[in-house]
């Protein structure tokens, strides 16, 4: 089931329709879930009655997995390969990719993922493209949400594909139970890597296009820079040619491998439970700042700051000022 492409339009959505959504969703039918989704994406009033029928029973707890990387190194082709692995062992799989915005409408660039249309038929695929909308980090803000619409609807694995921007993204960490970062020779990404503080936020190495020259040099380097590295967890490196399929089965073995890591030793529970965190804390920041903007919070923030530099008022004060105002409302 495909989701790919730019976003239905939200329209007069209601309660009931929303209940009956959810139950469509529920049951996997792909139009209810990319409306869901849609209306994530576009923060519909209804988001929050959305939220609570889609927790209202304890939610199927999907495997997330992340992928990203440098433009260029083959995100979308080790994604679709990932996707036909996880197929073979009979599972749900549910794809966000998240492309980077068109300055026209908002919308995704990539939306057709042409890369992935081989399983855009297979009705236990979902597979949606989503806008950065110029958030950093690779994610689009409404990633934590749509995970929740992808669980409700049994998808047992979901595959996040990061925008790649380079050495802003690394948001990937905190939604992800795994997380990959792809490589490929020539690219110099090794040396990016270490300047990205990726060694720190990957779980999983992959050099995709092993088939070519250098690839035997990047898998070294990276070893050597892992060596440096103190961890309790010693990144796996997988050598893979994503577009043949090559390297699968060895990619699937090190994520299981993370997986029974992970469970073992109890940080399984610790990523989810931060990533459960940092969502309600987003929720709660979105609000607090919808609700200084109904303030009209920029000319009482200016009059604050005249104060600040003219009349000897300390920022904290001005601080509580400020949110004094907030909470009388």
């Amino acid at each position: 089931m495909n989701g790919s492409g730019p976003a239905p339009r939200e329209g007069r959505a209601s309660a009931v329709e929303v209940s009956d959504l959810v139950a469509r969703a529920r049951s996997g039918q792909p139009r209810a879930v990319a409306r869901l989704i849609s209306l994530v994406e576009n923060g519909s009033p209804l988001l929050r009655e959305i939220m609570t029928r889609l927790c209202a029973d304890r939610p199927n707890r999907a495997r997330i997995i992340g992928l990203t990387g440098s433009p260029g190194v083959g995100k979308s082709t080790s994604t679709g390969m990932l996707v036909q692995a996880f197929r073979k062992q009979g599972r749900r799989v549910g794809v966000l990719a998240v492309d980077p915005s068109s300055p026209f409408t908002g919308g995704a660039l990539l939306g057709d993922r042409v890369r992935m249309q081989d399983h855009a038929t297979d009705p236990e695929v979902f597979i949606r493209s989503m806008a950065s909308r110029g958030h950093l980090g690779g994610l689009s803000w409404a990633t934590p949400q749509a995970l929740r619409v992808l669980e409700a609807a049994g998808c047992e694995v979901i595959l996040i594909e990061t925008v790649g921007v380079g050495q802003a993204e690394v948001d990937i960490a905190s939604l992800a139970d795994t997380t990959i970062v792809l490589l490929a020779p020539g690219m110099g990404d090794g040396v990016q890597a270490a300047k990205a503080g990726i060694l720190e936020i990957a779980d999983v190495f992959v050099v995709n296009k092993a088939d070519r020259d250098g690839a035997q040099a990047a898998v070294r380097e990276l070893r050597n820079m892992l060596a440096l590295v103190e961890r309790d967890w010693k990144p796996p490196i997988v050598p893979t040619v994503a577009y043949r399929g090559e390297g699968a089965e060895d990619l699937v073995d090190a994520l299981d491998a993370h997986l029974a890591y992970l469970e073992k030793s109890g940080e399984l529970g610790r990523r989810r439970h931060v990533r459960a965190r940092d969502e309600i804390e987003a929720i709660a920041l979105a609000a607090l700042r919808s609700r200084f903007a109904h303030l009209h919070g920029d000319r009482r923030l200016d009059a604050l700051a005249t104060r600040v530099l003219d009349d000897g008022l300390d920022p904290y004060r001005a601080a509580d000022e400020l949110m004094a105002a907030v909470d009388d409302r």
